[in-house]
């Protein structure tokens, strides 16, 4: 399986053929990306003052909320905890809705430089405060990239998935090693792993209706290409019996125009039938129960071999 700068995901076989449940051919997945504009630091009380936070918050989502409750789509909202602390009923009123509250960090930071016991420590705050507020304890953990992001697949410390999953988490919300849930494995020789869940950033909107430039500014702002990405990918997906995901931002999608945009994707998935849309927990625990780790996780010895001096 393909692998991302930094850190392998693991080298395990994929499954060709997937049946997904009451004979529906293929899965389709909505995040909603609550997080804010911020930098690697993460959300700060002048990032959810901005104009842009406001309006997502303010606008951005209950314009989701009616499109996906016209559509009858479900989604999984990927929210920091901070933001959920700034907008305390927000996580209430998402699982009230039917929808899934997922963490995305406590302040939606970059990681990867934290000491074990800080990033630990995060984690252990951002689930308390998500599970204070939604009413019930998040069972995924998403690490989204931000603007600025080196990477656009997001980025983890060489520690979080183990932390994860000693927290308990049942999945990890992102990564790009296929397109359908695979595991995670932290440990080649204990078999140690966490569910992940497919994502990929050609169908995130971040990547189409806002792009920073050099100097500053919106370098790119092109919805249509948006549409045809995920329309394209869902019409190559389906017969293919896979699962397509796509991640939208309430201060990104929310705008009229952008919102158009997301409903004739929706309607255009509508047209076709069998199309099963849970939110991602409700994925994953199927994943597990069709395809656990102690039968389907079938790990083939690396042909990465170290050396030493190696930048690896």
């Amino acid at each position: 399986m393909p692998w991302k700068d930094g850190y392998t995901i693991s080298d395990e076989v994929s499954i060709d053929q997937v049946e997904w449940p009451d004979g529906h051919q293929c899965a389709v997945t909505i995040v909603v990306d609550c997080s804010v504009l911020a930098g690697p630091a993460g959300i700060t009380d002048d990032d959810i003052a901005a104009h842009e936070a406001q309006f997502g918050i303010n606008v951005g989502i209950p314009r989701l909320f009616e499109l996906l409750e016209s559509y009858r789509c479900n989604a999984t909202f990927a929210l920091p905890a901070v933001v959920a602390e700034a907008f305390p009923s927000l996580a209430g009123e998402i699982v009230q809705r039917g929808h899934e509250v997922a963490a995305h960090g406590y302040l939606h930071e970059d990681v990867s430089g934290l000491p074990l016991e800080e990033e630990r420590r995060r984690l252990e705050l951002a689930t308390r405060t998500l599970t204070d507020l939604g009413g019930r304890r998040p069972a995924g953990w998403y690490a989204l990239p931000r603007q600025s992001d080196r990477y656009p697949g997001g980025q983890i410390s060489p520690n979080t998935v183990n932390l994860i999953i000693d927290a308990g988490y049942e999945y990890l919300g992102n990564s790009m090693a296929d397109d359908v849930p695979h595991y995670w494995v932290s440990d080649f020789r204990s078999r140690k792993s966490i569910l992940a869940m497919p994502y990929y950033y050609h169908f995130n909107d971040l990547y189409f209706l806002m792009f920073p430039a050099p100097g500053g500014g919106t370098g790119l702002e092109n919805p249509k290409a948006l549409y045809n990405n995920w329309t394209f990918e869902f019409d190559a997906i389906y017969p293919l019996g896979r699962q397509f995901s796509m991640v939208v931002h309430p201060y990104l999608i929310g705008w009229g125009h952008r919102v158009e945009v997301l409903e004739n994707t929706l309607r255009h998935i509508r047209e076709f039938p069998r199309v099963w849309n849970p939110t991602v927990v409700e994925c994953a625990q199927y994943w597990k129960r069709k395809y656990p780790a102690s039968t389907f996780l079938k790990l083939e010895e690396s042909i990465w071999k170290d050396y030493p001096g190696s930048l690896s």
